[in-house]
C-alpha cells in the first residue's frame, strides 16, 4: 500500500488580465505518493472547487511526458528538474511529509502569463512557423533506402527531434533565450538532407524570429541543457551558430 503525505502549497495566482499576482497557501492532504504531481493539483482543486474556491490554473494535455504542454516552476527549478522529467513525470513520492512546495509559472519576458501556472508560450510556434518544418514536394514518400544517410546523423537528428517545445529551456536561461529550442528545431532538419534545400532559409528565419519576439541571446550558462527534460545537447546550439553564420554570409 503507497504512503500517504501531507504538503503545504504555495502556489501563484493570478487573474486573466491582470498585471500582478500573489502567493496562496493550500493544503494537500492524504496525497498518495504515487500519485503524480498533476493528480495531486488535481485533488487539490477538487477540493477548492467544493469549497467554493476558484481551483487553480495550470496547463496538461497527455500527462505522458510528450505534448510539452504542461510546465511550472517547483521550488525554484523547472519541472522540479529532476533529470529527463516533465512536470506531469514528477512523482509525490520525489516529498516528503510536511514539505512545502512553492509552485510559480515559468518565468521569463517572452512568456507573459494567462492565469495562475499558464504562460503564452506561442512564441515558440511563431518560431517554428518561421521555418521549422520541410515543405519540400516529394510525390508519393520515396523506398526508405532510396536515400542513405549516415547512422551517426541520423540518430543525432533523432535526438535533436526529441524536443517537445515545453519552454522549461527559455525558463531556466537567465536572459529567457529560446537557442536551445531553436537549435534542435535547426539541426533536426540540417542533419537530414531532406532538410537541405531550405537550410539557409530556415536558420536565418528562425533566429529572426527568436529576436523579433525578445527572447534573449546565449551565454553559455548551460542551464538549458540541465532543466531540458528530454536531455537536447547544448552542441546543437554551436550548430545553429554555425548554420546562422554560413546562411549570413550566402544571403
Amino acid at each position: 500500500m503507497a504512503e500517504k503525505i501531507n504538503v503545504t502549497l504555495k502556489v501563484w495566482r493570478q487573474a486573466q488580465g491582470e498585471k500582478t499576482g500573489r502567493f496562496e497557501t493550500y493544503q494537500a492532504a492524504d496525497i498518495d505518493t504515487d500519485a503524480s504531481f498533476l493528480e495531486m493539483l488535481d485533488i487539490v482543486n477538487e477540493g477548492l472547487t467544493l469549497s467554493g474556491i476558484e481551483p487553480i490554473a495550470f496547463e496538461h494535455d497527455c500527462r505522458e511526458g510528450i505534448c510539452g504542454c504542461c510546465g511550472a516552476v517547483v521550488n525554484g527549478k523547472t519541472h522540479g528538474s529532476h533529470e529527463r522529467t516533465t512536470l506531469c513525470q514528477l512523482h509525490m513520492r520525489k516529498f516528503k511529509n510536511n514539505d512545502q512546495i512553492v509552485i510559480e509559472p515559468f518565468r521569463a519576458k517572452p512568456f507573459t502569463i494567462i492565469k495562475d501556472l499558464i504562460v503564452d508560450r506561442s512564441g515558440l510556434d511563431a518560431i517554428i512557423r518561421e521555418g521549422g518544418y520541410v515543405e519540400v514536394k516529394t510525390g508519393n514518400a520515396p523506398e526508405a533506402s532510396t536515400t542513405p544517410i549516415q547512422k551517426e546523423l541520423a540518430e543525432a537528428a533523432m535526438d535533436a527531434a526529441e524536443c517537445i517545445g515545453c519552454g522549461a529551456c527559455v525558463a531556466a536561461c537567465p536572459n529567457g533565450a529560446a537557442m536551445l529550442f531553436v537549435s534542435a528545431k535547426v539541426s533536426q532538419y540540417a542533419l537530414l538532407p531532406q532538410g537541405h534545400p531550405e537550410r539557409t532559409r530556415r536558420a536565418l528565419d528562425m533566429v529572426n524570429k527568436m529576436d523579433e519576439l525578445g527572447f534573449g541571446s546565449c551565454s553559455n550558462e548551460y542551464e538549458c541543457a540541465v532543466a531540458c527534460p528530454k536531455g537536447i545537447d547544448v552542441k546543437n546550439i554551436a550548430r545553429l551558430n554555425r548554420e546562422f553564420i554560413k546562411a549570413s554570409l550566402m544571403s
